[in-house]
């Protein structure tokens, strides 16, 4: 109905008194809720446009920064027995202490007196090469002689053929001068038989010339008979020159043959002898290797091995030792994808395990329990498949570490990076985008840096 008239019942009329108009007002705590609705979008409102930093997070463990303060297993060089543990798990050990004594299990190295047996040897072996050296030493002047002797024989056999040559030459010049005077004398003997035929000298003179013809004769006969003899001289001469050399050569060679198999048997003998030496040593070491012993002082923290008689291979860890040190790291896996966004010297918040804490990453000034760090190292290679390690050291300007903590103790991080209003931290989560990096005042994506 139109409210025309001047006549109005709702002066009149009190709202409480009727249900139906309490029904149709808009409830008083409907607006309240708007109200505060109204102011809680209005702070929202506002809070994007506050800072908030970025970070990136990852997981790991605690463990020392330098690998010597790492946990170290006791290792052992050779197999054997156990015989005796000298120390016990959460026992303080020094450098150098005994943790455990072995026995031997292999036969070879049985004999007690092994060493004993192996310097004897040693010593047998080092007289028999000095033996052999002296035998090189004696072939080597003999070889030596053989071939000053070799030189005398031939000068004399050299002096000899000389001689024979000589002597062949006068022989020949004898023998020519013989010719000369037999043909000399047949003259003669031809002239005189022809007087004598013709009775011009008498019987006796011609017999006498006869004979001086015959024995002229007969001086060339000898003197043919000297040139060949001195022939056959310069013959022999000449082979005894070479039966000389050939003789003295073999004599030589023989000599050197054994003198150079005798070189070669005291090379072996080194050889031997250099290996003997290296057992030696060897078993010296060996026998040093039966007391397993701390390579450097720390809390023995585990027993790898346990009782009386086990027998354990080389190589193989016998105990756990944690070295007491307060060098502390925090040990973190990050994403591949964050990766570039992490540089050395970037300030991290660190949250252990078992330690009471309340985080607020985005405002990490308003955070409890948590700890500064600086990243010191970022691997290079992936440490398992998508994630890449860090290292965090304490920051030396905050809160030390608790001495509480132990190696392998499991931590949060957060990688703190730049300032950014919450409305873009927002959208950058939602959008699955990488974080960004303040330059010059301007947010810039850290791949358009490049």
């Amino acid at each position: 109905m139109l409210n025309i008239s001047n006549n109005k019942d709702a002066d009149f009329l009190k709202e409480g008194d009727f249900y139906s108009l309490r029904t149709l007002k808009t409830p008083g705590m409907g607006r309240l809720l708007a109200r505060v609705l109204l102011v809680i979008g209005g702070i929202s409102f506002l809070a994007m446009f506050l800072p908030w930093q970025q970070n990136i997070r990852g997981t790991g463990s605690l463990t020392a920064f330098h690998p010597k303060n790492r946990p170290q297993t006791v290792e052992t060089a050779i197999a054997g027995r156990i015989i005796n543990w000298n120390k016990r798990e959460g026992e303080f050990v020094n450098f150098g202490d005994t943790v455990l004594t072995l026995a031997e299990v292999k036969e070879k190295f049985f004999d007690p007196k092994l060493l004993e047996r192996l310097a004897a040897q040693i010593a047998a072996k080092e007289s028999g090469l000095e033996a052999k050296r002296a035998k090189q030493e004696a072939l080597e002047n003999q070889v030596a002689a053989l071939k000053q002797g070799r030189i005398m024989k031939l000068r004399q056999a050299e002096n000899k053929l000389k001689q024979a040559t000589l002597k062949l030459q006068s022989d020949s010049i004898g023998f020519e001068a013989e010719q000369v005077n037999y043909r000399n004398a047949t003259n003669i003997f031809e002239r005189n038989k022809k007087r004598y035929e013709a009775g011009n000298i008498s019987l006796t003179k011609f017999q006498e010339m006869e004979s001086k013809y015959q024995a002229d004769n007969a001086k060339v006969i000898s003197a043919e008979n000297k040139w060949l003899q001195s022939q056959a001289e310069l013959i022999n001469a000449r082979v005894n020159l070479s039966a000389i050399e050939a003789e003295y050569q073999d004599k030589i060679s023989k000599s050197q043959s054994d003198l150079s198999a005798t070189i070669a048997d005291i090379y072996d003998s080194e050889a031997n002898l250099t290996k003997m030496r290296n057992e030696y040593s060897n078993m010296e070491i060996r026998n040093q290797q039966y007391q397993i012993i701390a390579p450097q002082s720390g809390y023995m923290v585990k027993a790898l091995k346990a009782g009386i008689g086990q027998t354990i291979k080389e190589g193989e860890a016998v105990a756990t030792i944690m070295p007491e040190t307060n060098d502390k790291a925090a040990e973190m896996y990050v994403k591949a994808m964050d990766l570039p966004f992490i540089s050395q010297g970037r300030p991290v918040r660190i949250q252990f395990d078992g330690w009471p804490a309340l985080q607020f990453s985005g405002w990490p000034n308003v955070s409890v329990g948590t700890f500064g760090g600086i990243v010191s190292v970022i691997d290079r290679v992936e440490s398992k498949p998508g994630y890449f390690r860090i290292l965090v050291t304490p920051d030396p300007d905050q809160e030390d570490w608790p001495e509480q903590l132990r190696m392998g103790s499991g931590i949060k991080g957060w990688v703190m990076l730049n300032d950014v209003p919450i409305w873009y931290e927002l959208w950058r989560q939602l959008n699955g985008f990488p974080p960004s990096i303040y330059e010059n005042g301007e947010v810039k994506m850290q791949s358009q840096k490049k």
